[in-house]
């Protein structure tokens, strides 16, 4: 048998839909995301929201990989919401307003054995 085997891996991503705040202060656009308080700018307002999906997907891979993750949304107000059925389409979102996608990408190696 051979044993150095090839790994094979998969690329695999979250997502999140977050709440998302825009204001315009003199000729930038602020794009805010007030429940992980995390905020960025951009020249329009779509580039605004643009650079906050981006440093909120850096954000969270980052904590995951200080293994940080579950402190940070705790300490932000986070828990877990049981009893989900149906659709993603069905779960009710907080309040109303602006709401941006933000994917957090992950590589799994396949032939890693997830619970002994």
């Amino acid at each position: 048998m051979a044993a150095n085997l090839a790994k094979s891996e998969a690329k695999i991503v979250f997502q999140v839909k977050l709440p998302c705040k825009t204001t315009k202060r003199a000729k930038w656009f602020l794009a805010s995301c007030p429940i992980l308080d995390v905020h960025s700018q951009g020249n329009t307002e779509e580039t605004a929201k643009k650079n906050l999906v981006e440093a909120l997907s850096l954000f969270l891979a980052s904590c995951f990989e200080r293994g940080t993750l579950d402190a940070v949304l705790k300490k932000c107000g986070f828990s877990p919401f049981h009893g989900i059925t149906g659709s993603p389409k069905t779960i009710p979102i907080m309040g109303r307003g602006n709401y941006i996608n933000v994917p957090i990408p992950f590589r799994v190696e396949s032939n890693t054995k997830c619970h002994p």
